[in-house]
């Protein structure tokens, strides 16, 4: 919010309300907001605690602003590297040029976990293998932003930031209305738009699409039931689903209806017993014969894991060079791969400086902030990574950007990253302007999941910077001065809510 003890100008608006509204009416705010998630049923689950998972994922009413311009130069960034992920999938399922030209070493893709051989050969239709992203950011400094990691398997959050838009409308009308925000309403009808562009060859007329869910006790089972029902298109489960003639059909109560386009939330082992997992209850018998014989569309498509491996990670600058002819737009952040010998000996002997990962985890577990640990902790780290190197990686820790953030003690600046959705179809990239942002609640906290206690906040990127304000933004009525007019605006009415 603050450069050199000034507010940058897009936060000028903001900080402005933050002066005229006072504790009060910031905590009524707070209060207002849990009330009407808890209506909503905005939830998550968490699998590691006892008692009930289901939970409200912490909201912060304080927006995360970001500038027109800013928002641009993240934009072509994002898209070069989704680009380069897709063609790197392209490749390694494909000719290997980049393994064979000693770029990416084989091993990591060949002997990864997330590798699925099944793909060898195949084009999955457009061409698209990560139709939907999750691209994590962070900030350091006024223009300096590092990619995180990327998420090109099921990446999941984006109901939240849907949702966080239409409670900030319903909370703060009048600040809303006062800054020319850039709308992210429109993200389901993109996803449908994007998932009905890859539908296969054998799809004759209007595709069906439909969300594959592995069911209601799924952490993310919100957001399923939430995109399929603003897309407009059935959430299914397995056993919704049935293989015949290498053709995939949805049981209606009009019968059989084909299905061309599944967007799945089911992890790629899961998918198909017959295939992957011999176990699965979650998946489709027969499903990957249907896809691989051009029947119909998976997004993200199986195997698309192992372009978002956290080892894999630190070659995607040199991917873009390879495919694109093109230097990074966005930067990594450096990185440490603990199977290398000399890596490994630095980060045991600076674990206590460093941030360290699971290569192949999510959700914040199995990492230690090297800063905020304690001996016990980094002598357990150690014996891991001596046992299983090439499980981890390992960062610097960075000077996290901070914004200000409603907390028990009042307000206070506390560490955020982004993490902005990006569609791959046939013939663009799409994305909606901004994303989720995550914000680490616990003070001087670095994690942001929301499973290890973040929450989140609305995320606005402004058309154009806000004009001055004379008073509040709050409830009531707020006086707007433009080059020399004023004009006062009513307070708005709460947008009416879709009936679920």
């Amino acid at each position: 919010m603050h450069e050199n003890g000034r507010v940058r100008a897009p936060y000028a608006g903001i900080a402005r309300y933050l002066e005229a509204a006072g504790g009060q009416e910031l905590e009524a705010k707070r209060r207002e907001a849990e009330v009407l998630f808890r209506r909503i049923g905005v939830t998550f689950a968490v699998y590691t605690e006892g008692g009930d998972p289901e939970r409200l994922i912490p909201f912060d009413v304080i927006p995360r602003i970001i500038g027109r311009g800013e928002w641009e130069g993240l934009r072509r960034g994002l898209e070069q590297r989704v680009r380069a992920l897709n063609a790197f999938l392209a490749d390694v399922y494909g000719p290997r040029r980049i393994l064979d030209a000693g770029l990416v070493p084989a091993d990591l893709v060949l002997k990864n976990e997330g590798y699925r051989a099944i793909m060898e050969g195949f084009t999955p239709p457009g061409g698209v293998y990560t139709v939907i992203s999750g691209i994590d950011l962070v900030r350091t400094g006024p223009d300096e932003f590092f990619v995180l990691e990327d998420n090109c398997r099921v990446p999941s959050g984006v109901s939240y930031m849907l949702e966080n838009r239409e409670a900030m409308m319903r909370l703060l009308p009048n600040l809303c209305a006062a800054h020319r925000i850039a709308p992210v309403s429109h993200y389901p009808e993109e996803l449908l738009e994007t998932l009905k562009s890859l539908a296969p060859p054998a799809c004759s007329g209007e595709p069906t699409v439909v969300v594959l869910t592995p069911g209601p006790f799924n952490s993310a089972y919100y957001e399923h039931s939430f995109l399929a029902d603003e897309m407009g298109v059935e959430l299914v489960e397995g056993a919704d689903l049935f293989v015949r003639d290498e053709t995939v059909f949805m049981r209606t109560t009009a019968g059989p209806r084909r299905v061309d386009v599944i967007y799945r939330r089911v992890d790629d082992e899961f998918l198909d017993p017959l295939a992957f997992r011999e176990d699965s209850t979650l998946g489709v018998p027969g499903l990957m014969t249907a896809y691989l014989a051009g029947r119909v569309t998976l997004a993200n498509a199986p195997g698309a894991g192992i372009a978002d491996d956290k080892a894999i990670y630190p070659f995607v600058p040199e991917m873009i060079r390879f495919y694109l002819s093109e230097e990074p737009i966005l930067r990594n952040v450096p990185t440490y791969m603990c199977e290398r010998d000399e890596d490994r000996d630095y980060v045991l002997a600076h674990l206590g400086e460093l941030v360290v990962k699971l290569a192949r985890g999510s959700g914040g577990y199995g990492m230690l902030v090297g800063p905020h640990s304690t001996a016990e902790e980094r002598a357990v780290f150690d014996a891991r990574i001596r046992e299983r190197p090439a499980d981890y990686i390992a960062q610097p820790t960075l000077a996290l950007s901070t914004v200000p953030t409603l907390c028990a003690g009042g307000m206070a600046p506390r560490h955020v990253d982004l993490r902005p959705f990006v569609l791959f179809g046939r013939e663009q990239v799409r994305m909606v302007p901004g994303g989720l942002t995550r914000v680490a609640l616990r003070e001087g906290s670095l994690v942001v999941n929301s499973s290890q206690g973040g929450g989140t906040k609305d995320t606005w990127v402004l058309e154009q910077d806000p004009p001055p304000m004379s008073q509040s933004m709050g409830p009531g009525t707020m006086t707007q001065s433009l080059g020399g007019m004023t004009q006062t605006l009513g307070a708005m009415d709460p947008i009416p809510r879709k009936p679920r």
